[in-house]
């Protein structure tokens, strides 16, 4: 009993044993709870503190800042889990990848019950082979930054789509080429050498080659085109803790994404399809129909020009003083309570409270940070639509801009109010 409490001991949050996951899990498990606990309390109007509790500005700039410390030690945590977890991925793909190779093993042993062992699946094993060694030698390599999906993973710690799809068909075609190397040593007919060979030649690849063209052509363009609408504030992206399967499906809140999908699915039907065929001819490339191609070519033309159109900046579209119903409508004068009202002001991905807290609205010179609202479940302020913020004092009277400055850098557009005493 003592060794097992001695053990559970070593691994609660901020264990520093090596690659040890538990210790990190476990501390963001009880950071997450911390702080929902004390979100609710709040919200609830429960540990406010007398000395502050006779201002409504004062306690809500101090609810603000409690919730934004507890957040910071949540996201804390949360990158720590999230590096725990990469370090130890690449075990997992070394295990992945001798099942995958194992699984081929059983599937050629079992399809040669009765028509017997043939060269081509000597060759297939032992292409599994060395595209598994190659894998797991690159995952042992990167082992800090995700193993085997070090390639795939964007700048923002989320799996990408297209490098995903991309690395995909380049993985299946390496596999194509060494089984014909495969079976081009292990023939002696000059006659065979000759039409495994040919096999080679572009007439009998062109569908695959284009396909392999176009799909590592569109993993560049994407990065390149989201790469300019970021730094234009054309789009904001919000790094994630760690990178998820869903990643491939989804957009940046986690909500199914139609063009990622069409692009993952379509391409995938097309690369069972070549891995289909060759396994029925494993002497040449697999020969994929211009018709499949064409519509590999259409499903990745959508993706790009989904791309293309997706983000926005935030927009402002009116400034008016805060008020409770029944109240009469009156100038905004220093330290009111002012209603933004826009859209988009919290970028995708960006709903957590370490996030929020850090946007920020200029009004004039001076720059006031968004306070944190509790709700049961959740936060009124900010959101996407509609922020809420005080005039502070340093703002003087006269006509003054307001302008949004989100989690991820973006600015909105300017607007102007007038201010009184």
């Amino acid at each position: 009993m003592a060794v097992q409490e001695a053990g559970q001991g070593a691994h609660e949050g901020g264990c520093t044993c090596g690659d040890c996951p538990q210790g990190a899990r476990e501390g963001h498990r009880r950071a997450v709870a911390a702080f929902l606990s004390k979100r609710d309390e709040l919200a609830s109007g429960r540990g406010l503190p007398a000395a502050v509790a006779h201002s409504a500005g004062a306690s809500r700039q101090w609810v603000s800042d409690e919730l934004t410390q507890s957040a910071d030690l949540v996201a804390e945590r949360s990158r720590a889990e999230g590096e725990a977890w990469l370090g130890l991925l690449w075990r997992r793909t070394a295990f992945a990848v001798a099942g995958v190779v194992g699984g081929l093993l059983l599937v050629q042993a079992f399809t040669a019950i009765g028509a017997g062992w043939t060269a081509a699946r000597t060759a297939g094993f032992l292409a599994a082979l060395v595209v598994g060694g190659l894998l797991v030698a690159a995952s042992w390599f990167h082992r800090a930054r995700g193993g085997a999906l070090a390639p795939v993973i964007g700048e923002d710690n989320r799996l990408s789509t297209s490098r995903a799809v991309a690395a995909s068909w380049v993985l299946f075609v390496v596999y194509a080429v060494l089984v014909l190397a495969g079976r081009l040593a292990g023939e002696s007919s000059p006659g065979e050498r000759d039409a495994l060979i040919s096999g080679l030649e572009l007439a009998r690849g062109a569908g695959i080659v284009t396909v392999l063209a176009m799909v590592c052509g569109i993993a560049v363009l994407v990065r390149r085109v989201v790469g300019l609408r970021v730094l234009g504030q054309r789009l904001q992206k919000i790094r994630a803790d760690r990178p998820r399967a869903a990643d491939l499906l989804t957009d940046d809140s986690g909500r199914g994404n139609f063009a990622d999908t069409q692009y993952v699915v379509i391409t995938g039907a097309a690369l069972v399809f070549a891995a289909v065929r060759l396994a029925r001819r494993p002497e040449q490339l697999p020969d994929l129909p211009w018709g499949l191609a064409l519509v590999v070519l259409v499903s990745a033309a959508t993706y790009v020009a989904a791309k293309y159109a997706e983000g926005g900046r935030p927009v402002i579209y009116s400034v008016v003083r805060s008020r409770e119903a029944g109240d009469l409508d009156a100038p905004i004068r220093t330290g009111d309570d002012i209603e933004i009202r826009g859209a988009g002001f919290v970028p995708p991905g960006a709903h957590t409270a370490d996030r929020l807290s850090r946007m920020v609205v200029r009004i004039g010179a001076v720059h006031v940070h968004v306070p944190l609202v509790p709700v049961a479940g959740g936060f009124r302020n900010p959101s996407d639509a509609v922020l809420t913020v005080p005039v502070p004092a340093d703002v003087e009277p006269g006509r003054v801009e307001v302008q949004v400055v989100t989690a991820a850098g973006a600015e909105t557009n300017r607007y102007a109010i007038d201010v009184t005493d």
